[in-house]
């Protein structure tokens, strides 16, 4: 099977650099690798003018619009392997990465997705950890993660993370909803990283039929870099929380049947999780967090609105 890795990068230079190097050492050898790059993104454009690509078949994408959404959908048009592999600039894929990532799409004609852990490095320092549970959506709408603390065996899940999935592009070449080719959903909100975008992708594939697999040795390291964006990982944006919680709310209202979906608003609203809280979460927090911590909840049901109001408009459209 061919292989293609995709790569949305902005101004991050010397992270893509290492990203690629860990390309260049692949056992499976990369036959096709795209970065996608903003128009307007001179450091990158200068970077790559002068990079020695060696045994990498490195092809760029231009692209004007904002955020990873657009950029993955441009590099998509331009996919030519039979899988397409989707990593961060600022990661750097473990050598035997596309080998095992083509195994398991060898090993099971179902499987659409293939997903595995991303080493997380803070200031040089490797967050370590072990769970079992990652990627699954319970029934009630939670999301549960995790997918940079995985163990165990390879298994099926309902969730992959951006920085480390793979496709089969014969799943995204199927009809979805009536609208050709699967595409990222540019309804997702945010003028950079674009929260969760990745759970309305793999949601929407796993209503289609296809398998989920994550497997924590289909493995990448990954350096968390700086955004050029509202959404600056670890400060408190309103924007940003608004636009996470929309992204979130629209994702599952899509996947979720009606009795489900009734639930999760139900929760959502009253209990809610630490990244989109609810009334519970509110008062849990309220005594550590004070006035930041009633921000986060204004800002989460704002999102929840939002989310609605952008599904139920999708539906007067239909």
């Amino acid at each position: 099977m061919r292989n293609t890795v995709l790569i949305p990068t902005y101004r991050r230079p010397l992270d893509l650099s290492r990203c690629l190097l860990a390309l260049q050492v692949q056992t499976k050898p990369v036959d096709q690798v795209i970065v996608v790059v903003r128009d307007t993104d001179i450091e990158t454009w200068q970077f790559l003018d002068q990079f020695k690509s060696h045994n990498l078949p490195l092809h760029t994408v231009k692209v004007t619009q904002p955020g990873v959404v657009a950029a993955l959908n441009a590099g998509l048009s331009a996919v030519k392997g039979d899988i397409v592999s989707i990593t961060d600039d600022d990661a750097a894929p473990h050598p035997d990465w596309l080998e095992k990532i083509t195994a398991h799409f060898h090993s099971d004609s179902c499987i659409g997705g293939v997903g595995g852990r991303d080493w997380i490095y803070q200031s040089n320092k490797l967050e370590n950890g072990s769970c079992q549970v990652v990627g699954k959506l319970q029934w009630f709408g939670r999301v549960i993660g995790n997918h940079h603390l995985g163990i165990g065996e390879p298994r099926e899940v309902d969730v992959l993370k951006g920085v480390n999935m793979s496709f089969r592009t014969q799943a995204l070449a199927k009809p979805a909803q009536n609208i050709g080719q699967l595409r990222f959903d540019e309804r997702m909100r945010g003028t950079g990283a674009q929260v969760h975008f990745e759970m309305a992708f793999t949601l929407l594939l796993k209503r289609s039929g296809w398998k989920m697999i994550y497997d924590p040795s289909v493995a990448v390291d990954h350096y968390p870099a700086q955004r050029f964006d509202e959404d600056q990982r670890h400060n408190f944006n309103e924007i940003a929380f608004i636009n996470l919680v929309h992204n979130e709310t629209l994702a599952l209202l899509e996947y979720l049947p009606p009795l489900r979906r009734f639930v999760f608003l139900l929760w959502a609203i009253l209990v809610g999780t630490r990244d989109s809280f609810g009334l519970v979460q509110w008062l849990r927090l309220l005594p550590s967090q004070g006035q930041l911590a009633t921000k986060k909840c204004l800002a989460s049901w704002r999102g929840r609105w939002q989310g609605w109001q952008t599904y139920k408009q999708l539906k007067i459209q239909n």
